[in-house]
């Protein structure tokens, strides 16, 4: 239901600065409702609009001399909102950005007024209890034993770069800029970042080779292992994938994980794409092993539509979290549960985005979760069937993204089709994305829109089959 009013009628009380403590403020109020149905007419018009904005739009900077008014903050506001792109469009396939999920909408909203820190147990008493639960109850619905626990974070590139800091504190390699990192060629980009943040040397990431699924090779990896050994050097973690970024690959989490218990490797997987289909018995056969990870990386707001940051890093002993981040906090009181919601990450002052997670699940419940997952799964698998296989290489992993490319044609004449194709989609308000992969750019397509229906797809699958017909 599309709310309905002028978001400019006059007259409106003036906006204070802060929200009054000893009454109900209605200039605040009026100011909220008028902002929540800008935002709702914003929704309402995603389908008629496209998924980018026709105009990039670039409002004033600076503040002006004197205050600004409600009203002008609103326009200010609704200039921004014009020049947004539109996840909710049905046509927005091109990325791990789904709509946002209404009740973490609301739940965003009132963390900001809220403004809780999770720093410290007295900064945010009842939201850490709840941090601390929500995270335990997550890693034990994954399969991690009953001392796991975890960690909110700002994107999965922190959740990553935090396990690795956990296995090299476990490992006491704390001191060694020898130590090496192992993941697959495909594995995510943050654990480039991770490494140089971590002071270790250039070559302190090694990448595995992979199959023709795109899944990390074993044989290859326990080549690397050997070849560390014989350099004695140390090999700080290896990191599993569930989920890659181009087509969802997922790494053999069993096998790697009877490897690396094995040789006693640490076995941090990156789930940030595919570890919430573990939360659903329907959906978790591929994910078989992720329970015997030593770390998880998993991101609700890839799927699940939980409103940007969530991510979450998962440890199967929450104590070695503590382990590896405590610093005693001397400016605070003790902690009344494990630890200090500070002392448990890199992050210090950092806002109660669980809030926003728990609701959003509460909200979806069981049945919820089962149908987003389900659906983004039949969604991939719809398109996929749809596409011509004569003319169109599709790679997929068992999850809800896939790529795509004309079977006939060098990489140059592969990047000129996707670059054409992405254009002429556009117009029709379909927006994938051209990743670099397998030497070219195909063309990438994510399912995660739960508004994209079967005539969206069966419209894309017919506008694909025919750019590779056009192109000879």
């Amino acid at each position: 239901m599309v709310l309905v009013g002028n978001p400019a009628r006059e007259p409106m009380l003036t906006l204070p600065f802060f929200a009054a403590p000893e009454g109900l403020d209605p200039a605040l109020q009026e100011f909220l409702d008028q902002a929540s149905q800008r935002l709702c007419r914003w929704f309402a018009d995603a389908e008629g609009r496209g998924p980018l904005p026709a105009l990039s739009v670039l409002p004033a900077i600076a503040p002006e001399p004197s205050p600004r008014s409600a009203t002008a903050l609103l326009e200010d506001l609704q200039l921004v909102m014009d020049g947004a792109y539109r996840p909710s469009h049905p046509g927005a396939l091109a990325h791990l950005d789904p709509p946002p999920l209404t009740a973490s909408i609301a739940a965003d909203l009132i963390c900001a007024g809220l403004n809780n820190n999770l720093l410290a147990e007295e900064l945010a008493p009842s939201l850490s209890h709840l941090e601390r639960q929500l995270c335990q109850w997550l890693a034990q619905r994954l399969g991690l034993p009953s001392g796991a626990g975890g960690v909110p974070a700002s994107g999965g590139s922190l959740s990553n770069l935090m396990a690795l800091v956990v296995a090299r504190q476990r490992a006491g390699l704390s001191a060694e800029p020898g130590a090496v990192v192992l993941a697959s060629d495909e594995a995510h980009v943050s654990l480039d970042k991770a490494v140089r943040v971590m002071g270790l040397r250039p070559d302190g990431l090694r990448r595995i080779a992979v199959d023709g699924d795109g899944a990390m090779r074993l044989d290859a990896l326990e080549t690397a292992l050997e070849q560390l050994q014989a350099e004695g050097r140390p090999c700080l973690a290896v990191v599993a994938t569930a989920g890659t970024t181009v087509r969802g690959a997922i790494d053999p989490l069993p096998q790697l994980a009877d490897l690396c218990r094995r040789r006693g490797v640490w076995l941090h997987v990156d789930g940030a794409i595919g570890a919430v289909y573990a939360l659903s018995p329907d959906t978790s056969a591929p994910l078989e092993g992720l329970d015997r990870a030593d770390s998880i990386t998993v991101n609700p707001q890839k799927l699940l539509g939980i409103t940007k940051t969530s991510s979450l890093l998962l440890v199967a002993d929450r104590r070695m979290l503590v382990e590896a981040f405590a610093t005693g906090l001397p400016y605070m009181e003790p902690a009344w549960g494990d630890a200090h919601g500070g002392e448990q990450g890199l992050q210090g002052s950092r806002p109660a985005e669980i809030l926003k997670l728990w609701l959003g699940l509460r909200q979806l419940g069981e049945t919820g979760i089962r149908s987003l997952l389900q659906g983004a799964l039949q969604r991939r698998q719809h398109l996929e069937d749809r596409l011509d296989p004569e003319r169109i290489q599709v790679s997929s992993g068992p999850l809800h993204l896939l790529v795509c490319r004309p079977r006939i044609g060098a990489p140059d004449q592969v990047d000129a089709w996707s670059a054409t194709t992405r254009t002429r989609l556009l117009e029709q308000g379909f927006m994938l994305s051209r990743p670099f992969h397998g030497g070219c750019h195909p063309l990438k397509a994510v399912l995660g829109n739960p508004h994209t229906q079967s005539h969206h797809l069966d419209q894309l699958a017919a506008m694909l089959n025919r750019s590779v017909l056009e192109n000879g």
